[in-house]
Order: C-alpha cells, then sequence, then structure tokens
C-alpha cells in the first residue's frame, strides 16, 4: 500500500531538499527497527510520484538471508506494490551508502535516483570505494544524491556498534 507525503517545507530548503529530508527520516524510522530487532541500524524506502511504495529495514539475522539488506527488502515490496519489477522513475532512500549487491539490485530494478545518508567506507558502491550507480559501461545509470541527514545516519550506526563493543 502506498502512502502519501505531507507537502511541509524545511525552513532553508528547496522542495526537492525538502522531500529528500523528510523520504530519510522515513528510512531512519526503519533503521531503527531493525536496531529494535538486535540488526545493524539501516533502513530504506521506495518512493514513486510522491508515494510510498516500499519500505525495508535490514533482516539478515532474522531472515538467515544474507540478500535481506535493507534496500534489497524496501525494492523487493516497492515491486510487488507496483506490480513490476522495474520500478522506472522511483527513488530508492537508504541510511547508509549501499553495498555493490544492493547498487545491482537498484540498477536491475531501474530506479531513477539512489539517496543515502551515511558513506560506507567498507563497502560504499555508490560513491566511496565503486561508482556502480553511474558507470558508463552499464545499460542504466542512476543519480545519486549522498549525504542527506549524514551526522543523524551515521550516529545511528556508530552508537549501535558502541554499544556491540561494549
Amino acid at each position: 500500500m502506498s502512502v502519501p507525503l505531507p507537502m511541509t517545507n524545511v525552513a532553508g530548503m528547496d522542495a526537492a531538499e525538502a522531500e529528500d529530508t523528510r523520504c530519510m527520516g522515513l528510512a531512519l524510522e526503519e533503521a531503527r527497527r531493525a536496531e529494535a530487532a538486535g540488526e545493524v541500524p539501516v533502513g530504506a524506502v521506495v518512493v514513486l510520484d510522491g508515494r510510498v511504495i516500499g519500505r525495508g529495514h535490514n533482516r539478515v539475522i532474522a531472515a538467515s538471508d544474507p540478500t535481506a539488506h535493507a534496500e534489497i527488502v524496501a525494492l523487493r515490496d516497492a515491486a510487488r506494490a507496483a506490480g513490476n519489477y522495474r520500478l522506472a522513475g522511483a527513488d530508492l532512500y537508504t541510511t547508509v551508502e549501499p553495498c555493490p549487491m544492493c547498487c545491482g539490485a537498484a540498477l536491475n530494478a531501474r530506479v531513477a535516483r539512489v539517496v543515502y545518508g551515511a558513506a560506507d567506507p567498507k563497502a560504499g558502491a555508490a560513491r566511496t570505494l565503486y561508482r556502480l550507480l553511474d558507470d558508463a559501461r552499464l545499460n542504466h545509470q542512476v543519480a545519486v544524491v549522498a549525504g542527506v541527514r549524514n551526522a543523524e545516519c551515521g550516529a545511528l550506526l556508530s552508537g549501535f556498534f558502541q554499544k556491540k563493543r561494549a
């Protein structure tokens, strides 16, 4: 079921930045669900035509599935909602820069944009280690917006791993 997004403005931002900020807030809600379940706190949402059509958070432990990353879960949910594995025109919001597998899924789904919060220096495949989403050798390219609500996204991850080490 798709959920319309509220059309409120965030001070000092244009409409696109405000929408990205709001949508990342929804992804952060998903990340908190992952953390509450004992998973690495990564969350994602898929938005098409101003409506949330897919949600997901990390479920690799609960599902015993190495592919159950937040982005994959959200893309699967969105594809079911759309009745199509192609999500042309959709935006994928994720709290952490996607790994190579998740970038591949975004490419195969033909999403228009990937918007992420915190960079991932160990597995980031959108900008940090690789640039898979805009590689001209591939048959589809995805626009990338990095650093939306970066501090919040990064703090959620840092806090989780600090608790694990304590």
